[in-house]
């Protein structure tokens, strides 16, 4: 009888433990290093080998930047020479990860800006990529990739996904790094993603637990002042690499999310319902109309005379209404409203009601 109950303890244990690990998310994952961040990158170039797909000839500023840079090479053209229907003015989009080196690859977006139909087969000259500061930080070139293809004729044409942006994979090359040390460092802040006093509290608990105390402390609810130990300020990438892989348990607030375009509508775990009474039912109207046509016999000089039929039909659903407890979970509520035979944009109203009604303790954002 021992080993029974010693057993059957042992398998609460377990499945307690999987259902804390299920529910838990790893502090990389929940929260980030104030100042070590990605830095976003922008430039203007020119695509050139396009198949006659470029932009249009009254595209000023294509023009204007096709001569430059021929003038800057030693070629001087006269612009009203130049035609740029296999060529494209575009804006180039990168991100530059932090830490990251001079020489290292980062991917870059393509976008056109001009008139042109389509990026298909073309090649980024040599572009130039700015920080905020105005300062560049790299320098793009490549063979654009469109995930797309598109073909026209005289009569009609056909396209597959947007041929106006695209990528090129490892396209740009850093040329400046962005300084950022942490060598000797004797604190860092953290700060939440999703900022909520629970979870930056459990964080700091978390963090004390295995690091030693002192180490973590909850400021506000989005931001968490971490001390270096001592024996860890010259390796500090180790400090921060033991941290980020401890798993938390985040809370969230009880929300429900109603999209009215797609009638979508996604609910919180930590919902609950006071006790109400739900019934919800449809009410459908058809009117039709049919014209009466009498016409004269033949040489009568009769006129002919139309009468208008209308019928209508009135239709309404007989549900029955519902009762909801008070406290009721996610899954309770779920099940009620499914035996009413409610469509998710049923739900959009009811769950609007029920909080108008002061009975939906959970916050209903509409988007």
């Amino acid at each position: 009888m021992k080993k029974i109950l010693l057993f059957i303890g042992w398998i609460a244990l377990f499945l307690f433990a999987g259902s804390q690990v299920a529910d838990a998310a790893r502090i990389k994952d929940l929260a980030s290093i104030k100042g070590i961040r990605t830095n976003q990158l922008v430039g203007y170039g020119l695509v050139v080998g396009l198949n006659g797909t470029g932009d249009k000839s009254g595209t000023e500023f294509t023009i204007q930047s096709l001569v430059n840079m021929l003038e800057r090479m030693g070629i001087n053209v006269d612009r009203n020479d130049v035609k740029v229907k296999n060529v494209a003015a575009v804006m180039v989009t990168a991100k530059m990860l932090p830490f990251a080196g001079i020489g290292n690859k980062i991917d870059v977006l393509v976008s056109s800006i001009g008139d042109a139909k389509s990026l298909v087969g073309g090649t980024l000259l040599l572009t130039p990529l700015r920080g905020a500061d105005g300062k560049v930080y790299a320098l793009a070139q490549g063979s654009v990739s469109v995930g797309g293809f598109g073909a026209e004729g005289a009569g009609e044409g056909m396209t597959k996904n947007h041929l106006l942006a695209a990528r090129i994979a490892g396209g740009a090359t850093i040329e400046c790094e962005i300084p950022v040390s942490l060598e000797g460092k004797k604190s860092l802040t953290l700060t939440l993603l999703n900022p909520d006093f629970t979870t930056a509290l459990r964080v700091s608990e978390t963090i004390n637990g295995v690091m030693g105390n002192g180490v973590a402390k909850a400021v506000d609810s989005g931001t968490l002042l971490l001390t270096v130990p001592s024996n860890l300020q010259d390796h500090v990438a180790k400090f921060l690499a033991d941290i980020e892989k401890l798993n938390v348990e985040p809370d969230t607030a009880a929300r429900i999310i109603v999209n009215e375009k797609t009638g979508t509508v996604v609910i919180g775990e930590n919902v609950r319902i006071s006790t109400v009474a739900v019934s919800h039912g449809n009410l459908s109207i058809s009117i039709k109309e049919s014209p009466n046509v009498s016409q004269p016999m033949p040489f009568s000089e009769g006129e002919t005379v139309v009468t208008p039929n209308t019928s209508i039909e009135i239709q309404e659903e007989k549900n029955q209404l519902i009762l909801v407890p008070g406290g009721s979970t996610i899954g309770e509520l779920v099940r009620a409203l499914n035996a009413i035979g409610v469509t998710p944009r049923d739900l959009i109203s009811i769950f609007q009601s029920i909080k108008a009604a002061g009975a939906l303790q959970a916050e209903l954002e509409i988007i």
